[in-house]
């Protein structure tokens, strides 16, 4: 998996592409927590429920499904009260939920992304895998966590803020 940096980061880097003006208190927050959540799936290894089951880790939290879900909910909750639609939220929250699976999925490790839980527990990888998996838990901050950093640094940071960079200068 990517770090749970470069998810929080892929969030700032998408909230450029949300349209909400004026930003509510707390966007970016909920953002960076929800581009990290499917992660949570780690606590499955603490039950006794093996990576490979769909509520394993990649699994269910990693579908499309599942940020529909969540993504819903997300539009809804800062919707609430404002003139703000729910449907370009959703589409946003839905991005960024979802893009945590696809950066997994372009990792050179674990057993894939179960896309389409719960309908199918296959698990997939992109045709194209650049990024070094990221050791779960401390591992990172040790010398196996160098060229997973740089991966990531070369592989979504650069490209992400590029992109960024770009959206701003067009909006002025």
């Amino acid at each position: 998996m990517p770090t749970l940096f470069t998810h929080a980061a892929s969030a700032a880097a998408f909230k450029r592409l949300s349209f909400v003006e004026p930003m509510p208190s707390g966007f970016l927050t909920l953002s960076i927590l929800c581009a990290m959540l499917p992660d949570a799936d780690v606590a499955a290894f603490l039950m006794g429920i093996p990576y490979e089951h769909m509520l394993g880790h990649r699994g269910l939290s990693h579908s499309l499904t599942f940020a529909a879900a969540v993504g819903g909910i997300c539009a809804a909750w800062v919707a609430r009260g404002t003139e703000r639609r729910v449907a370009p939220l959703w589409g946003y929250f839905f991005l960024v939920i979802a893009s945590h699976g696809i950066f997994d999925a372009m990792t050179d490790g674990g057993l894939g992304v179960a896309f389409f839980a719960p309908f199918s527990d296959e698990r997939y990888f992109l045709p194209w895998t650049p990024l070094k998996v990221s050791p779960i838990g401390g591992g990172f901050f040790t010398a196996r966590g160098i060229p997973v950093a740089v991966s990531e640094l070369v592989w979504v940071w650069l490209p992400l803020g590029v992109l960024s960079l770009v959206i701003s200068r067009a909006r002025g």
